[in-house]
């Protein structure tokens, strides 16, 4: 799996990480940014212009161009793992925090983010292959108006384009990811527009429900009005509040 500094659409050199680094005399926490697509391509707005946002507020960014259709689960999750783990393994050369790594990610960016948080696996210390010695839990979870479900009220394009024509209850339950949360599901800041006609806000809502259930410390912050794939929202007179209500909360946590 190879490195580079500009990936390009749909499967072309993927895996792989564009990184948007900082020249900092500390240690700067990161952010794994997952763009959506529905699992068919990568959308450009929710990757540089993001990384860019978290420049500006003393993150490390790197843009995940992680494989797609045709390529089918769980392909996607395990260059997800791949990707945080190699920030982890090259923390100290570019200047990272190991301990502050975490993962954005848009609509069905967001389910691969979400799948990550509840699907994790911990770090080997001993393990044979240096990159296997890393967590692949991240650090912090921001969602953009999220796929979480397979289940119904799922996104049939992107369920599709990750599982098949006839995915198995077995597949479906394993990828609903409101069932997989647990008490070391990562702190979350989850956003949404009420009148979502893509992807239903009603996943961020089984989420952060799961999330209070298990007393994951979270914020859900849901606007009125928005179409999907708003990304910064910058012409959204109430939506594009998120990202200063989202770097507010990584203050609290003491991630930035």
């Amino acid at each position: 799996m190879k490195e580079i500094q500009n990936g390009g659409v749909a499967n072309e050199n993927c895996p792989s990480l564009e990184k948007f680094l900082i020249s900092s005399k500390r240690y700067v926490p990161a952010m794994l940014i997952f763009p959506g697509g529905s699992y068919k391509m990568r959308a450009e707005h929710e990757g540089k212009p993001v990384a860019e946002w978290l420049n500006s507020i003393g993150i490390a960014a790197f843009v995940v161009h992680y494989r797609v259709a045709p390529y089918k689960h769980p392909v996607p999750l395990e260059d997800a793992k791949w990707a945080i783990r190699t920030v982890r393994h090259h923390a100290e050369e570019w200047g990272i925090d190991p301990a502050r790594v975490g993962v954005l990610g848009f609509s069905a960016g967001g389910h691969l983010a979400s799948t990550l948080a509840t699907h994790f696996e911990d770090g080997l210390p001993g393990a044979d292959n240096p990159m296997q010695q890393y967590s692949t839990r991240p650090d912090v979870l921001v969602l953009g108006y999220p796929l979480i479900t397979m289940r119904e009220p799922t996104h049939s394009d992107s369920r599709y384009n990750l599982l098949g024509e006839k995915p198995t209850k077995q597949q479906i339950l394993e990828l609903s990811n409101e069932l997989h949360v647990s008490n070391y599901t990562p702190p979350t800041f989850l956003w949404h527009t009420e009148n979502d006609d893509s992807v239903s806000v009603h996943n961020s809502f089984i989420f952060a429900a799961a999330l209070q259930r298990h007393n994951v410390p979270h914020s859900l912050h849901t606007f009125e009005q928005g179409e999907h794939g708003l990304g910064l929202a910058l012409h959204n007179q109430e939506a594009r509040m998120w990202p200063k209500l989202c770097e507010n909360w990584l203050k609290v946590r003491n991630f930035i």
